[in-house]
């Protein structure tokens, strides 16, 4: 018993350490438009985001149960299974916050929790019907319906705002930019800080410690909020960077949509108890106000980057759950071994991380130029101009210089 008590501490410590890399990495979905716009200073948006988060975990647990739950048979599920599971969702974030490539923490998380179910218990194991209903077809749908959401919002937005005062309206977008910030951060408790208190209590369940179907305990919330709030605090700087500079220059207009949007989208999904990926909905709505607004350019290049990063996360973190199951399987040394590998990868992360710093003071800072793309100027061809005189000017005089210079990215 003390034994098998050690190793559910370890899961738990785990967990929290996912939900940790988790908040970091999810930062730019609720505050990279707002840091990039000018809306916030960075360290003040993380801030009010890393709060938000930790009021949003305590909202819902309806996607906490779809993950303790729906997506995997809790007979036969031994702690060791999520540890592994665990092993490959840090893995993957950490990777690819290393690249500051915006990919899904929660397909990460659903992936590597896969791949060791099927590697301890087998395929069976695996609720295909969930994984499809309420993770694969949000996966897809999410970032359309965000994307679609926030280009029908933008033009609308720019249409209306044409013969607005440049500078008051600059600023009234600005502070409904701040709000829609908060709003997803909400969002963003609600549905992401869920899904490890969801794996904690499934490794609960699995340990004997609480009895099967049952909702996650009060202490699993607060330290789920606190660990994803903590990570938020920190701020992934180098996805920030890649979100609100990488995929397109956006305006406060354009921010506001596309946060909007999203937010709507996360908390749609919530209530419904879907396992959505927040950077789905973000991305996708940030490329959708990219190309709401005529000249409006998405840098098709990173997004195409950020796409392959999505088709891999769940199989990624797949294979590294099940190896990691595999090991695990001879016993506690196995178990160590898997502990000393994941501390060891994640301190080389850090380290190769260090040889080129973005945190809050470069964040906006780039250095790639990136033409627009064939797509955004076979968009921008077929975008009718909004009516009135002033359909070719930019809506405030600060801009005109910004859509003469050429856009920038940076490299990842």
């Amino acid at each position: 018993m003390e034994s098998f008590s050690l190793i559910l501490a370890i899961v738990v410590v785990t967990a929290l350490a996912f939900d940790f890399t988790n908040g970091f990495h999810d930062t730019a979905n609720a505050m990279a438009t707002t840091i990039s716009t000018g809306a916030m200073k960075p360290k003040v948006a993380v801030a009010m985001s890393a709060v938000l988060n930790l009021v949003g975990a305590f909202l819902s647990v309806e996607v906490a149960n779809t993950i303790s739950k729906g997506l995997v048979d809790e007979a036969g599920i031994r702690p060791e299974v999520i540890f592994a599971a665990l092993v490959g969702a840090i893995l993957w974030n950490l990777l690819t916050w290393l690249v500051g490539l915006p990919s899904s923490s929660s397909h990460a998380l659903m992936g590597g929790l896969i791949g060791a179910t099927i590697a301890s218990a087998g395929v069976g194991a695996v609720h295909g019907d969930v994984l499809v209903t309420k993770v694969l077809i949000p996966a897809i749908a999410a970032p359309l319906v965000a994307g679609i959401a926030a280009m029908l919002a933008t033009r609308l937005t720019y249409s209306l705002g044409r013969k607005a005062d440049g500078k008051a309206s600059e600023k009234g977008y600005r502070a409904g930019q701040i709000a829609s910030a908060g709003l997803v951060s909400l969002a963003h408790g609600t549905n992401d800080a869920q899904k490890t208190m969801g794996v904690i209590t499934l490794a609960l369940v699995a340990g004997g410690a609480v009895a099967p179907d049952s909702d996650p305990p009060m202490w699993v919330i607060l330290s789920a909020g606190i660990a994803i709030a903590l990570g938020t605090y920190l701020g992934g700087w180098r996805i920030i960077r890649t979100m609100g500079k990488g995929l397109t220059d956006l305006q406060p207009q354009q921010g506001f949509a596309a946060q909007t949007s999203a937010a709507t989208v996360i908390l749609a999904s919530s209530h419904l108890g879907f396992s959505l990926s927040t950077t789905h909905s973000v991305s996708g709505s940030v490329m959708g106000a990219g190309l709401g607004r005529k000249g409006g350019v998405v840098r098709w290049s990173t997004a195409t980057r950020m796409f392959v990063a999505w088709g891999l996360t769940l199989p990624a973190a797949a294979l590294v759950g099940a190896l990691a199951e595999y090991v695990t399987g001879f016993g506690d040394w196995g178990t160590a071994v898997v502990a000393v590998f994941l501390v060891a990868s994640s301190a080389a992360i850090w380290k190769i991380s260090r040889r080129e710093v973005v945190d809050h003071t470069n964040v906006n800072d780039t250095d790639d130029a990136e033409p627009a793309g064939v797509v955004t100027t076979a968009m921008a061809a077929v975008t009718p101009p909004p009516a009135g005189a002033a359909a070719d000017a930019p809506p405030f005089p600060a801009q005109a210089t910004a859509e003469r210079t050429p856009s920038t990215t940076t490299t990842v």
